[in-house]
């Protein structure tokens, strides 16, 4: 029986604001660019593709993340791969999207960053041209590269920087604290750039609290491990620090056995500023609605759930206050040309 929920769930405009990019490919256009760009892959079909996204871990993950990433060599594939998420974000009523990309996946293969965020960027002005989805483009250091390699990066990305919004840091979080990537931080912030980073996934909750006070984050991504410490959960809703949470991901990649083990009721329930989002939704098994559909199937969760995680996106989002109260705005008036029930909406 489906979920009578899922309308809105589907319909309501909502913000998506942990989505890497190169994790939008699909095995189809990993393919249809690795013919197009004479890259030899190391999967003999699309089906053995998909096949391989059985995923033990985060690094098992990885391994095939990256792998896929190797067809990426021109603008137009940027440019391509960004497009069809921004389609992708369009049929599931998303209005703004921060995205997150990789660069120094792409620097190591020889591919400029010029060319990388040219593409993107490309993409994401025609999605707000012709799909009138806002955006911004995130910077992410991987944590298992060096400090003065995410430095260096970060010097390589400054003549582009009107294209992006801040930086993030993601990859390998198992044995990289938040705080090996002080300095780079400190210079993004200085230069006035937003700095979310990953923590609580796979690391501890520790994680969480030094990139907080070290790397002087606004938002955590993931973070769902931080109910593991009491105190940390109390201060990130007393602080309201968003987390950016990921439903299917964190179930595929075994931070959750099963979704009817997700942590989110009890999240919202301690007054965190939880959201919903699809990380890398090409891999993990669906796009934003898949994952609250996932949600909201597996979970005790209410209209009103629907109505806090999708505000929370746009409270959470780096926008400028007028653009952010007209997206909330929007969002009550689609509540509230739905029939709520009495006490279910707000």
């Amino acid at each position: 029986m489906t979920n009578p929920l899922h309308t809105i769930l589907q319909q309501m405009p909502k913000a998506e604001l942990h989505m890497h990019v190169e994790g939008s490919l699909e095995p189809e256009m990993i393919f249809a660019l690795a013919r197009r760009n004479d890259v030899t892959l190391s999967y003999a079909s699309v089906a053995a593709l998909r096949a391989a996204y059985d995923f033990k871990d985060l690094q098992s993950f990885l391994d095939v993340y990256y792998a896929g990433a190797s067809v990426l060599l021109q603008e137009a594939d940027f440019f391509d791969m960004t497009w069809a998420y921004l389609l992708r974000a369009q049929a599931d009523n998303v209005v703004h999207a921060e995205i997150f990309f990789d660069p120094q996946t792409h620097l190591e293969r020889g591919v400029d960053m010029a060319t990388a965020i040219g593409g993107i960027d490309r993409a994401l002005r025609r999605g707000q041209a012709e799909l009138g989805i806002s955006s911004g483009l995130i910077l992410c250091f991987l944590r298992h590269l060096s400090e003065d390699d995410a430095l260096a990066t970060l010097e390589l990305a400054l003549p582009h920087r009107e294209k992006f919004i801040g930086v993030g840091l993601d990859s390998s979080e198992s044995g990289h604290p938040p705080e090996k990537f002080a300095r780079v931080f400190a210079r993004a912030g200085a230069l006035g750039l937003h700095r979310v980073a990953h923590a609580g996934e796979e690391g501890p909750p520790a994680y969480i609290e030094t990139a907080l006070d070290v790397l002087q984050v606004e938002r955590i991504d993931h973070g769902v491990r931080c109910t593991e410490d009491a105190a940390l959960t109390a201060r990130l809703a007393r602080e309201q620090v968003a987390l950016t949470v990921c439903p299917l991901s964190n179930v595929k990649l075994r931070v959750f056995d099963a979704m009817a083990g997700h942590n989110m009721l009890q999240l919202l329930e301690a007054g965190i500023l939880a959201t919903v989002n699809s990380d890398d939704p090409a891999y993990f098994g669906g796009y934003i609605n898949a994952n609250f559909e996932a949600l909201f199937d597996a979970l005790p969760l209410q209209r009103r759930h629907a109505y806090q995680l999708a505000r929370n996106g746009f409270t959470a989002a780096f926008l400028p206050p007028a653009l952010k109260q007209a997206y909330i705005d929007r969002l009550d008036a689609f509540f509230l040309a739905h029939a709520t029930p009495v006490g279910e909406f707000g």
